[in-house]
This record gives structure tokens, C-alpha cells and sequence, in this order.
């Protein structure tokens, strides 16, 4: 295995990381919006035989003053080629042995995938589980789709749209979508969750020369009133939806089934084809993941990572 550390092209990274439908975490524009906001990033592009088989993009922490970095390969590497175990392991080790940080190091994997005999990583240890999300496949036609929506779903998705919502695709400029990402804090602050900094999106948005290419936003409203929200981040011909929020009228009305169906639609207009719902959590959040569930998406859980 050949490991060329930052010497690949944006142009090549981003036309694989497309072919692949690849995570957010894995796309250049990711990491150069983490470049922007200070964070250090590595990318590695590994070959066999001549041939580029995997990529994968590592977030930098340094800590001890400086004397000590940890690299993270998020939801990585992005296999260009099918590989068995055994080559994986062997990319994996090349990647740990090659990786340009100086002092002591620890690099972490989580990939994306679940856990299996060809996963590679029987050699290193797993510090943590993996977590779960829903994948949707966007490529049917939207009759499809809708015909594999849950029954209760697909009724609520009706009663949306015979009511009073009106649902308006949002522009890209930041004062267009602040509102969603400042109730978006909101939630994460009354719940103790955690997610993307706010700057994150001031950066990443315009990081390409067509935002639309970057992010989707959709707003319910009932006459002038917003009553519910979603964001989606694209990232080549996949896409993450990442926020989401309702009032209790937009909840009553079942704004969500709306807007996410009508999001639906647009992303696969943008040539998007998998759509990565975000994380379930049965027991913690178990409404919101049976609305995930019941879109007919297909429920991973991935391996965990591992050092």
C-alpha cells in the first residue's frame, strides 16, 4: 500500500467522494471549513498496485501544549475499489503507520460501515459503539418512495397536505436560514445535545461556487407564522439532514412529514441519491426515530471506533 498525504486535488477527492455517495465528513469542503475555523486536516489518498483504492480525511486535536495530536478519520476511509479484510487492514495500517504528525500520536477510525468479517480492524481496539442512523435511497421515483412510507406516515403526510401549510424552499444567504440554526441552539441547549458550531455553516455554505450545492433549507409557514423548519447539508450526491425544528402548531399539523417530503423532492433534483436521516435513539429520542424509521430508510449500525 502507497499513502501520498495532501497531495490529491479537490477536483479528484470531490468526483470520488460523489461516485461513492460519501459522508459528510469526508467531503473536501468539510474539512476545508474546519481548516477555516483553526482545526488542522489531513488527506490521504492510498493506492495498490498503482491504483487509488481509498481516501480518507482526518480531523487534527492537538493537546499537552502541543507536544501530543490525536487524527480522527470520521465515518471513513471512502473505499474507491471493493476490498476484502485483509486489504482493508492493511490500508488502515499503512494510513497509522504513515500519518505525518509528529511526538506522540493516536489515530482513530470510525468507519463507515457495521461491524462485520470484512470490516479489517480486528488488530486494533474498539473504545467505543457505534451509533445508529437511517439511509434512505432517493433514487426510486417519488411513487416509490411514497408508496414505502409506514401507513400512519403516509396518512400524516396527507392530512399535511390538504391543510393550511404553505412550504417555501429557503435561500442561502446566512439571514435566509439564521433563525432555523438560532432555534436549532435553542433545542440543543434545553436537551444537552451537541452539534456543528454556528460558524460551521457561515463558512461551509458559500464553500463552493454554488450554494445551492452545499446546503437545502425548507420552511413551513401558516399564513405569515414559521411553524417548522429543516436543514439538510449536501455533500456531492449524498445529502445529511441536520436540523429540524416545529412549533406546537407546526406539530399539530404534522409540518414535518411535509417538509421533509418536500425536501425529498428537491434534493433529488440536486442529483442527490442518499439521503443519511442522522443518528436514532430508540430509548432517548424514540418519537424522533420512529419518524426517521418510517420513511423506509434502511437502519445501519455502525462499528464503532476504534484506535
Amino acid at each position: 500500500m502507497n499513502v501520498q498525504w495532501d497531495q490529491v486535488d479537490m477536483a479528484f477527492w470531490d468526483a470520488q467522494h460523489a461516485r461513492a455517495a460519501a459522508p459528510l465528513q469526508q467531503d473536501w469542503a468539510y474539512g476545508s471549513t474546519m481548516k477555516t475555523l483553526g482545526v488542522p486536516v489531513l488527506r490521504a489518498c492510498v493506492s495498490q498496485d498503482g491504483k487509488p483504492v481509498a481516501l480518507a480525511q482526518f480531523i487534527v486535536r492537538r493537546f499537552l501544549g502541543q507536544m501530543a495530536g490525536m487524527a480522527l478519520c470520521s465515518r471513513g476511509p471512502v473505499w474507491l475499489q471493493d476490498l476484502n479484510g485483509g486489504d482493508k487492514s492493511r490500508v488502515y495500517q499503512a494510513l497509522r503507520r504513515t500519518i505525518p504528525l509528529s511526538n506522540l500520536r493516536l489515530v482513530a477510525i470510525t468507519p463507515e460501515e457495521p461491524e462485520g468479517p470484512e470490516l479489517g480492524l480486528s488488530s486494533w481496539r474498539r473504545v467505543m459503539t457505534g451509533h445508529s442512523t437511517v439511509m434512505l435511497d432517493l433514487t426510486p421515483s417519488m411513487d416509490v418512495l411514497r408508496a414505502q412510507l409506514d401507513k400512519r406516515w403516509r396518512h400524516r403526510l396527507g392530512g399535511a397536505e390538504a391543510s393550511a401549510l404553505t412550504v417555501h424552499r429557503v435561500g442561502t444567504n446566512a439571514g435566509q436560514y439564521r433563525w432555523l440554526l438560532d432555534a436549532e441552539m435553542q433545542q440543543r441547549e434545553q436537551r444537552g445535545l451537541h452539534g456543528l458550531p454556528l460558524p460551521f455553516f457561515d463558512v461551509y455554505v458559500p464553500s463552493r461556487q454554488q450554494p445551492s450545492k452545499t446546503m437545502l433549507t425548507v420552511r413551513a409557514d401558516v399564513g405569515r407564522d414559521r411553524v417548522a423548519g429543516m436543514m439538510f447539508l449536501i455533500h456531492g450526491e449524498a445529502a445529511t439532514y441536520h436540523v429540524g425544528w416545529t412549533s406546537d402548531a407546526g406539530r399539530d399539523l404534522h409540518a414535518h412529514n411535509l417538509i421533509l417530503w418536500r425536501g425529498i423532492e428537491a434534493l433529488r433534483e440536486r442529483g442527490v441519491r442518499l439521503l443519511d436521516l442522522g443518528g436514532v435513539n430508540t430509548i432517548r429520542s424514540a418519537g424522533i426515530a420512529r419518524f426517521k424509521m418510517s420513511t423506509g430508510g434502511r437502519v445501519i449500525t455502525y462499528a464503532g471506533t476504534f484506535i
